[in-house]
This record gives C-alpha cells, sequence and structure tokens, in this order.
C-alpha cells in the first residue's frame, strides 16, 4: 500500500504540471500540438535518466524511483492526448502535420532518452 502513496503522489506532481504546461501561452498557426510534444520528449527523458541513475547507484530508494518513474512520468507524459491530437489533425485535413507530429514525437522522445542515458554512463 506504501508504494501506492508514492505513485499517486507522483501521479499528482506530474498530472499538475502537465496541466501547467498546457496553460502556456503557445498554438503555432497551423495547429501542431508542441505542448504535448515536449511533455512526452521531457518525460522520456527524465524516465531514461532516472532508470539509468537507478541502475547505476543501488543506493537509491526504491519508493524514490517509483515516485518518479511510475508517479510523476506517468502523470506527466501523455500518450492518450499525443493519439488524439494526432487524430484530430486527419480528421481536419492536416495529413503533413499529423504525420510530421507522429514522426517528431516518436523520434525526438527516443533521443531524449539516448540522451539521458548517456549524460549517465
Amino acid at each position: 500500500m506504501e508504494n501506492c502513496f508514492y505513485v499517486g503522489i507522483g501521479g499528482f506532481i506530474g498530472s499538475v504540471l502537465r496541466y501547467l504546461i498546457g496553460l502556456l501561452p503557445v498554438s503555432p498557426a497551423n495547429g501542431f500540438p508542441i505542448k504535448t510534444l515536449c511533455i512526452n520528449m521531457i518525460g522520456s527523458f527524465v524516465i531514461a535518466l532516472v532508470s539509468a541513475l537507478a541502475a547505476k547507484n543501488s543506493s537509491l530508494s526504491p519508493q524514490l524511483v517509483l515516485l518518479l518513474k511510475v508517479g510523476i512520468c506517468g502523470g506527466f507524459t501523455t500518450f492518450s492526448t499525443f493519439a488524439y491530437e494526432t487524430s484530430s489533425l486527419l480528421q481536419k485535413g492536416s495529413i503533413g502535420t499529423a504525420i510530421a507530429y507522429a514522426v517528431l514525437s516518436v523520434i525526438l522522445s527516443i533521443l531524449a532518452v539516448f540522451g539521458a542515458e548517456m549524460m549517465i554512463k
């Protein structure tokens, strides 16, 4: 039950951070969902950074790792929003923007993971 507390607190923090970023007055004219792209890249970087640190440093508290990875990163990143925004762009006929968003989201998030892992090595 204690682990659920850590995940819940982390999820609260991550969700609030995602909400606050969503309030930023950034809206490209072509409808490109830049805020969600940034959220997912940052989340990918952070989860990789925490994972690499935990693998390298066994003295890190498992509860802290759980709070950061499952809680904060899980609450912060948003695959469902990514899928919805991509679908919305396609339905509006913005096929090029939808493809660019999907490709950039995947590639940049994976690169963020590599970048975080390289920082720890």
